[in-house]
């Protein structure tokens, strides 16, 4: 699909930026040797020839994300009926998609394609010369770029980005100012006149637009034409053998400063930061301060010539922008990184979630271990200072942060990080069972208690983007480890693990999203959207607008999951596990699953918080740098992922005991996620209020309407030697929501006087939350069902609050009892209902 922006965490939807003055009403028709010719008639148009068979051209593109996770990269004659109605959800009908070939090597820029155009099209008829009149029209094509990702080898709806027309990478040249969005404004069609009768427009009208009311007209020869929208007024191009280059937009091309000098590429990307970067004023990032602070360092740089000073300046600019989203390749600074981090004292640090710094690892043989610093110690002072001074005052070589939270983790990694040079660092700490010392431990070369402290420690270092298993406790397991690798790949590991899920009726799926660094924002919606039924809003997104200088969000741009067939459609519970190494579009993700309480998230610590879609650009030694320039938002338009990331429902706690079982190589996130994926939502939590209990009134009304028993929405079943028997029966019933639902007991004979004889020795008790409901506030129907005279009391319960409810149906058979069918036994027969809440 079409791409503004990509990066190695989102990319979103591209569209292009230019603009272009039309003027002059007369058409021009090229001949092959490319003479042109005023007001042609229908005779100069015939002498160029039959028209275009075979279109062939080139495809440049600049954007450093251009190729991320493309695995079936395609050219295709694309069907303009949605620009044409200006239809934002036109999808290209299969039958009009006419496939190119690629004819050199895609990950080479440019790459060439050749499109064998079809004797008789089947694209869309639009009739477009605006004289009143109702005739055949045209069929109006442009040729584009595009990736194919789910199903057959034509673009479904989930491939067209869930519909419009091409914006980017296409032989049309397409605006997003706020002013003329989406609008065609350049560029050539590849058009199809199935007779001599029919007009294309010559040129734009006044209103710089195509397909209005005041377009000049033209005649058109039956069969194809290209039209030059380049040239004022357009040309006819009917040679056999046209040439349709695809452009890259302004918008989508990569800006590049590496030829200015230090200072000059230092003021052109502070002016690209000050106009399009996303979150100034949510972040308060003052760029006049920054401007003045790190000015001089480029110039100091610029002066000595020297690119270590660059970089140096580059990254501590970078560094001062509290997002996780902007960056740079840090290449050129790994013998700074080495030289930062060469040092150790034998122990990784830690905070519990009660706040206390402890020892999480001590490396076997080093320092610390030999002064007798044990694992689980408290720290309460580094170096001199108290440790969460000390902490605090750290600055991550994976600097910058979205998420405080995150750089805490962080600063607290990198703390017991020194240069090789400094000798010895004075720690005070209390043991387990102790009391406070302070010991001088030396630093040394080791790396132990660095890499133990990784986001990604024990992961493996090639893995599946999408993998999955069936874990001893029955539930599934999916792990998603990447949005940026092979999408083809991605969704057919994705549709076969949740379609053996279904089939084999697995009772509920753990996703676990605690190492995936993101990648395409829409692949991550559409592969939440198979836990879904319906197509569901998840996001709006705003980008900057050079004509008004502000950030533009398109009112019709929505972030969608559309779900696949049914057959793939996975129905039961899921708990997603996050972690910090969860980053943008694994963060989409993850939010995706939060809609409508779809999921529960489970994790020690939120996600990555960086909630926008990124940009590259190149500075002087051809050095990657990128900025956020996308707010992601809401379906509300409340900005949603930026700075905390997605919270877990439920926080594990963060323990010494926990430390100590992970470095034993167990899993306690997974296993609370297997814990909460075997309890439904609301378990354990008080509601804040019982239900409403109906009036006799409103419950017969309810049950005229068809409101849903407690009974449908029960996970059990019992055999009907339990149902016939007394005894204790307990029920599940999950909730999706706050419903209205029947409370009922039900008891069916052959006659009516058996009902009325089996009731006479027939005790019924409601209790709600331990409280017994009285009998005058249900209602009583008798009515016939398959045959058989059925008696059946009830109220309606509605507005649940969140919690887990009880509801307790005692029924006691005084005598005996013979329902015309069959004996069954005196005593009481109790269901328990515990209905839960989300």
């Amino acid at each position: 699909m079409k791409k503004k922006w990509f990066s190695i965490f989102s990319f979103i939807a591209v569209l292009s930026l230019a603009v272009t003055a039309c003027g002059g009403l007369q058409p021009l028709v090229s001949n092959d040797s490319g003479e042109e010719s005023a007001e042609p008639g229908m005779e100069a148009v015939a002498s160029q020839g039959e028209g275009p068979t075979v279109v062939t051209g080139s495809v440049a593109y600049t954007d450093l994300f251009f190729t991320m996770g493309v695995a079936e990269p395609i050219v295709i004659l694309e069907d303009q009926g949605g620009f044409v109605t200006r239809d934002r959800k036109f999808l290209i009908p299969t039958e009009s998609q006419v496939m190119g070939q690629i004819t050199s090597d895609f990950y080479t820029s440019p790459f060439t394609y050749s499109l064998t155009l079809p004797a008789v099209p089947s694209g869309t008829l639009h009739d477009v010369d605006n004289d009143g009149e109702t005739d055949t029209g045209v069929m109006i094509f442009a040729v584009a770029y595009w990736t194919n990702t789910w199903g057959d080898p034509y673009l479904e709806r989930r491939d067209q980005g869930g519909g419009g027309w091409s914006s980017a990478y296409a032989s049309t040249r397409v605006s997003t100012d706020s002013d003329s969005f989406l609008e065609v404004f350049g560029g050539q069609y590849l058009v199809y006149a199935p007779d001599a009768n029919q007009q294309f427009p010559s040129d734009f009208g006044t209103d710089e637009k195509l397909f209005t009311e005041d377009d000049p007209m033209m005649d058109l020869p039956a069969g194809w034409s290209m039209i030059d929208m380049d040239q004022s007024p357009f040309v006819i191009d009917r040679s056999e053998n046209p040439t349709l280059d695809l452009y890259e937009p302004e918008s989508s091309a990569l800006d590049d400063f590496s030829d200015m000098s230090y200072t000059e590429a230092f003021d052109a990307m502070l002016e690209k930061f000050r106009n399009e970067y996303a979150f100034t004023e949510y972040k308060n990032v003052d760029w006049d301060a920054r401007d003045k602070e790190f000015r001089p360092r480029f110039e100091e740089a610029e002066k000595a010539n020297d690119a270590h000073l660059f970089a140096l300046a580059l990254r501590d600019f970078l560094w001062s922008i509290p997002d996780t989203h902007v960056g740079m390749d840090t290449s050129a600074l790994n013998a700074d990184f080495s030289a930062d981090i060469a040092g150790g004292i034998g122990i990784a640090l830690g905070e519990t979630s009660d706040g206390q710094i402890v020892v999480r690892f001590v490396t076997p043989g080093g320092p610390a271990e030999e002064a007798g610093v044990q694992f689980g110690a408290q720290v309460t002072a580094l170096d001199g200072a108290p440790i969460d001074e000390f902490v605090s005052a750290v600055v991550p070589w994976s600097s910058p942060f979205s998420n405080p939270e995150i750089k805490r983790l962080q600063q607290l990694r990198y703390a017991t990080r020194f240069r090789a040079d400094k000798e010895q660092v004075e720690l005070t700490f209390i043991n387990p069972g102790g009391s406070e010392q302070t010991v001088a431990l030396d630093v040394v070369a080791e790396r132990d208690s660095f890499g133990i402290t990784s986001f990604y420690a024990g992961e493996p270092a090639t893995s599946l983007p999408v993998d999955f298993e069936i874990l001893p406790s029955g539930y599934g397991y999916i792990k998603i480890t990447s949005f940026s690798e092979n999408q083809v790949l991605s969704i057919q590991a994705w549709e076969y693990a949740l379609q053996y899920f279904i089939d084999n009726e697995v009772p509920g799926v753990i996703l676990d999203m605690r190492h995936n660094g993101g990648g395409s924002g829409w692949l991550a919606d559409q592969m939440a959207a198979y836990f879904f039924k319906e197509e569901t809003i998840v996001g709006k997104g705003a980008s900057y607008d050079d004509v008004t200088g502000e950030f533009y969000m398109d009112p019709a741009s929505e972030a969608l999951m559309l779900p696949p067939r049914e057959g793939l459609q996975y129905s039961g519970p899921v708990v997603v596990m996050v972690g910090p190494a969860c980053v943008s579009a694994c963060e989409f993700f993850s939010y995706a699953m939060t809609v409508n309480d779809r999921a529960i998230i489970v994790g020690e610590y939120p996600t990555s918080g960086a909630g926008g879609g990124v940009e590259a650009f190149l500075m002087p030694g051809d050095t990657y740098v990128q900025l956020t320039v996308s707010r992601q938002m809401d379906a509300d338009g409340n900005i949603h992922i930026e700075g905390g990331g997605v919270a877990p429902d439920v926080r594990v706690p963060v323990t010494v005991e926990t430390f100590q079982r992970e470095l034993e190589g167990e899993d306690v996130i997974l296993e609370a996620a297997e814990k909460v994926i075997s309890q439904p939502k609301g378990a354990g939590v008080t509601p804040s209020a019982p239900p409403k209990i109906a009036t006799q009134a409103e419950s017969e009304n309810a049950f005229a309407a068809g409101a849903k028993f407690v009974e449908d929405k029960k996970r059990e079943t019992y055999t009907d030697a339990e149902l016939s028997s007394p005894g204790v029966l307990t029920y599940t019933v999950p909730l999706a929501k706050s419903e209205t639902l029947i409370w009922a007991y039900y008891w069916c004979t052959t006659t009516t006087e058996i009902l009325d004889q089996n009731f006479s020795q027939i005790e019924v008790q409601f209790e709600l939350n331990g409280q017994v409901v009285p009998l005058d506030q249900f209602a009583v129907n008798d009515l016939p069902a398959g045959g058989n005279q059925c008696r059946i009391i009830y109220t309606a319960l509605s507005d649940w609050q969140t919690g887990e409810n009880t509801l307790k149906t005692s029924v006691t058979f005084k005598s005996k009892i013979n329902d015309g069918m069959g004996d069954y036994e005196a005593g009481d027969y109790v269901s328990i209902y515990s209905v839960f809440v989300p």
